[in-house]
């Protein structure tokens, strides 16, 4: 039986976006127990991206409006799944679908993602680690798919889209055709 499973990616830019302000984005992820840690290694000049001030961790709103990076969970047998928002500001956002785009009431409006960031000359890491628990029951004991993905703003407003895979003609995370990344079960 698995006690922890760990994955890297790397995400790729939308052919849409404009700048060229990131040279790569990376995903390190590792589930263990009811938890989920996600790495972000975001590599670019910091000087040419729009990163938002540091602010107590707190719940917040519209994150995916600037710089934001994003992880969407779901069992592989079904059409519910849920959406992470974590800025480097250390607000976050948690969202619950039913399906494609259509809400869902959170199991668990108490959710407190631990969230730390580091930000050098060449490149800014985000951590974020959820209770999978909290998210779903769903969750556990089942295999996962993940769809991560970055929204990336520079210092003159372009925002730029980061994801695993990028199957439509315009940005769109929830496409469950962009949740390619699997973990099994623990």
């Amino acid at each position: 039986m698995l006690h922890a499973v760990a994955r890297t990616a790397r995400l790729v830019r939308h052919p849409a976006s404009r700048s060229d302000a990131v040279r790569g984005i990376s995903v390190s992820v590792q589930r263990a127990a009811d938890e989920l840690t996600l790495h972000y290694t975001v590599e670019a000049a910091i000087a040419r991206l729009r990163l938002p001030p540091a602010r107590v961790p707190r719940p917040g709103h519209e994150l995916w409006k600037h710089t934001c990076c994003e992880c969407f969970i779901a069992p592989s047998d079904g059409p519910a799944y849920h959406e992470c928002n974590f800025s480097p500001s250390g607000e976050w956002a948690v969202y619950a679908f039913a399906k494609y785009r259509e809400c869902a009431p959170l199991a668990n409006a108490l959710l407190d993602p631990r969230i730390s960031v580091r930000a050098l000359e060449d490149r800014f890491e985000l951590r974020a680690t959820i209770a999978l628990a909290q998210l779903s029951a769903r969750y556990r004991g089942k295999e996962l798919m993940l769809g991560l993905a970055a929204v990336i703003e520079d210092v003159e407003g372009t925002l730029t889209y980061w994801a695993l895979a990028h199957p439509a003609e315009k940005p769109d995370f929830h496409r469950r055709d962009s949740f390619t990344l699997e973990l099994p079960a623990l």
